[in-house]
């Protein structure tokens, strides 16, 4: 018996995303050039390769060092959220590590394949083309828990308000 393609199983996919910010204060983005966020602005990131069994901080350096030539340690990360996201643009589940990095970026780094880079103020970032996953979810997050640890899912099911639950926040609010 097959599956026909509207009752066929989302795969799930595991990325990172890297909140970095210059000396100024400003955050770093990367305007897509590839799917998924094609032409829009978004922290730095990618997926774990899984199949050599990369951890999420080991994936965030990587990551980082790759898209803009920093060269940071596991050590320079603060992992401020988890986001499990269901059907993210209808095609795929994702488990998301949001990170800050503590050591800021000296300059912008050039161009790559990905996209280009801009460093925006936090409120320049609000009037910018960004994933609504982004505006809703990911940007009050970090305003809110960037020096905390907080746990979250998402339903993002296309065509329906985005729904976003804390899960736990780590330490416990008082």
């Amino acid at each position: 018996m097959t599956s026909s393609p509207a009752t066929a199983p989302l795969s799930y996919k595991i990325a990172v995303l890297v909140f970095l910010e210059n000396h100024a204060g400003e955050h770093l983005l990367l305007l897509r050039a590839k799917p998924p966020n094609l032409g829009i602005w978004s922290p730095i990131g990618g997926k774990l390769e899984t199949a050599i069994g990369e951890s999420p901080f080991e994936c965030a350096v990587r990551e980082t060092f790759e898209e803009t030539g920093h060269r940071v340690t596991a050590a320079d990360f603060h992992l401020f959220a988890m986001i499990a996201e269901k059907a993210y643009e209808g095609h795929s589940h994702w488990l998301m590590f949001l990170f800050r990095c503590t050591v800021p970026l000296a300059a912008l780094p050039p161009t790559i394949d990905e996209g280009k880079f801009g460093f925006f103020s936090r409120a320049a970032i609000d009037v910018l083309p960004i994933p609504e996953t982004d505006r809703n979810a990911l940007w009050p997050i970090y305003d809110q828990y960037r020096d905390r640890f907080v746990a979250l899912k998402a339903d993002c099911a296309p065509g329906q308000p985005i729904v976003v639950e804390i899960e736990q926040i780590t330490p416990a609010p008082r």
